[in-house]
């Protein structure tokens, strides 16, 4: 399945989507949530990964391809740096177990991602 994440700089869930297929490609789910369009219009800039290049926005992607420069080698891995906050919030999400073993709907993912974030975020700042 496809849940779309946005974390802060310091790893707290902003959001998460209802779910979709997951064969639905990033960029395509965060189009249909209207990501996107919220994010340019409070001019928020975006930090993602290789799976919305092509975004229109304020959204910075790190550098494709093999054999770079060693200035988009330096700048990818500060990309991945000041990603890595956002990237375990979502790998954190991903790990609680009921989202694992998941028997019902898979529309009913999106509500539990909701839930499960807002009980993370309280234990990050409580913990």
């Amino acid at each position: 399945m496809n849940i779309q994440v946005i974390a802060s700089p310091d790893g707290t869930i902003i959001w998460t989507s209802g779910a979709l297929p997951g064969k639905t490609h990033d960029l395509t789910a965060a189009r249909l949530w209207g990501i996107l369009r919220a994010l340019e219009r409070a001019g928020i800039l975006t930090l993602a990964d290789k799976g919305y290049q092509g975004a229109e926005g304020p959204i910075v992607t790190p550098y494709k391809g093999t054999n770079k420069p060693v200035s988009q080698k330096q700048a990818n891995r500060a990309h991945a740096r000041l990603r890595g906050p956002g990237e375990r919030a979502n790998a954190q999400l991903k790990n609680w177990r009921i989202l694992r073993k998941l028997r019902r709907c898979p529309r009913k993912a999106g509500q539990l991602c909701k839930a499960i974030a807002v009980l993370q975020n309280y234990e990050l700042s409580h913990g």
